[in-house]
């Protein structure tokens, strides 16, 4: 029906006043800054649908009774009370979920944040009470466990790789095979990066294969570098190739240039873990002729988000003078959460302290026996266990499953929704064949009865 003014005159006197709003019992326990801005907001949308005409005088008398808004006004203000970045249990079977926040973090690198949170030593000696480097500790600790003269962090391992070729390489030419011209998430593109790093791109070989002597046919006095990027994400198989490490390392000799590695994942463990034995790791790179080597924190590696550089002294000196380092670099949280993580892998026992490398490392008959208490504990909701395939994930040994095992329970979209919908701890699940699936391989031991409890009350 059309609206006429008069009409949307009557609406818009039926709207209560500010004030009143605010006095309603129901909202009392809730801060009155937040409780005015929700108010307010509610006010704006209820007069503009009487403005367009969407909500006549008795439609917003219906909205207003103290019930409806005293309902509707308590529901806004816990909406908008809650934190998005909030904790939540990672049952896709995808280790490395980017949307979930990558690795979960030790508990010591959690302590490490705790404790860094107020006044931390950050850039002063505490010995002496001089001014020093920032990342000192964490840099003493990467490089002994990589095997090199020096480290360097800074935010995430895509600026990592832009800071090393902005700082070695600008104005001259850089050698990489077509091969490894990647995109990852966000849109990085390596030919974007060197290009606004300042260098020379030069592209050698096909998408496919790439031998050693395309690099001696474009090397010349303008060419500084040999660059290797980890294609993330993505795999060529069969007919498909492209020179090591060490073959490029014995080239750059000769040729007097430089092996630059961007090794993506930063795999920095040890022992073999199933299903990454062709995942690179770190140690390999530098020990194979790499004169700086980048890589992630907060993938393989298990810690927080950073991009961390491994290499010769000389070089990740000429890193840390460049301008740009001062905007990539970390804050105290990371710094301490690093150190943690670090200290891990030189005094602990990385397999089992370290959540992302347990869940990697689990095997079938562990995956198995953790579906099974699972599923136990919702056997009324007609829980059962199925084979199932995970994932690394982040680009760490990209197309390839893991076999693992899943908590398979009726109820498709509806129950998807209800779970991530839970509080305080919401749960992600993957779906397949109008199931929900609960995919053990990333999914905690000690989480299991808290898990099983959020999933009960999803049914409720």
């Amino acid at each position: 029906m059309h609206r006429t003014d008069s009409d949307r005159s009557a609406a818009l006197r039926g709207l209560p006043p500010v004030d009143a709003l605010l006095r309603l019992e129901t909202l009392a326990s809730w801060p009155r800054a937040l409780v005015a801005r929700v108010v307010r907001q509610w006010l704006d949308e209820a007069r503009a649908a009487v403005l367009a005409g969407e909500l006549d005088a008795a439609g917003l008398a219906q909205r207003c009774a103290p019930a409806t808004l005293g309902a509707a006004l308590q529901q806004r203000c816990a909406q908008a009370s809650e934190r998005r970045h909030q904790r939540v249990y990672n049952a896709t079977g995808i280790v490395l979920h980017t949307g979930l926040g990558r690795a979960p973090l030790a508990p010591a690198a959690i302590d490490a944040i705790v404790g860094a949170a107020g006044y931390a030593v950050v850039e002063v000696d505490p010995h002496s009470g001089e001014r020093d480097q920032r990342e000192l500790a964490v840099a003493a600790l990467a490089s002994e466990l990589a095997g090199t003269e020096a480290a360097l962090v800074v935010n995430n391992n895509a600026a990592a790789a832009t800071l090393m070729l902005a700082a070695l390489t600008a104005g001259r030419e850089v050698v990489v095979s077509r091969g490894e011209l990647v995109e990852i998430g966000g849109g990085f593109r390596v030919p974007d990066v060197m290009r606004r790093a300042g260098c020379t791109m030069v592209e050698v070989g096909a998408t496919n294969k790439t031998h050693l002597r395309d690099f001696v046919e474009v090397t010349r006095p303008e060419t500084v570098a040999y660059l290797k990027v980890h294609p993330s994400n993505y795999r060529i198989e069969g007919f498909a190739g492209v020179p090591s490490v060490a073959e490029l390392a014995v080239l750059a000799k000769e040729r007097g240039v430089l092996v630059l590695d961007d090794l993506g994942s930063g795999l920095l463990c040890a022992p073999p873990i199933p299903g990454l034995a062709d995942e690179p790791r770190v140690v390999a790179s530098p020990a194979s002729g790499a004169h700086v080597t980048c890589f992630s924190g907060d993938k393989l590696l298990g810690g927080p988000q950073c991009g961390l550089l491994v290499g010769r002294r000389d070089l990740i000196a000429a890193c840390r003078a460049n301008p740009m380092y001062r905007a990539l670099r970390c804050d105290k949280l990371t710094l301490a959460a690093l150190e943690a993580t670090l200290r891990i892998y030189r005094d602990g026992e990385p397999l089992r302290e370290i959540p992302t490398l347990r869940m990697l490392a689990a095997g079938a008959e562990e995956l198995r026996a953790r579906s099974q208490q699972l599923a136990a504990a919702l056997a009324d909701r007609g829980a059962e266990v199925v084979a199932s395939e995970s994932f690394a994930g982040s680009g760490a040994n990209p197309a390839r499953p893991l076999p693992s095992f899943a908590v398979a329970l009726r109820g498709g979209d509806a129950l998807a929704e209800r779970l991530r919908a839970l509080r305080p701890i919401a749960v992600f699940a993957r779906q397949a064949d109008g199931r929900v699936l609960l995919d053990a391989r990333s999914l905690l031991c000690e989480d299991l009865d808290a898990i099983a409890a959020a999933v009960q009350r999803a049914f409720t």
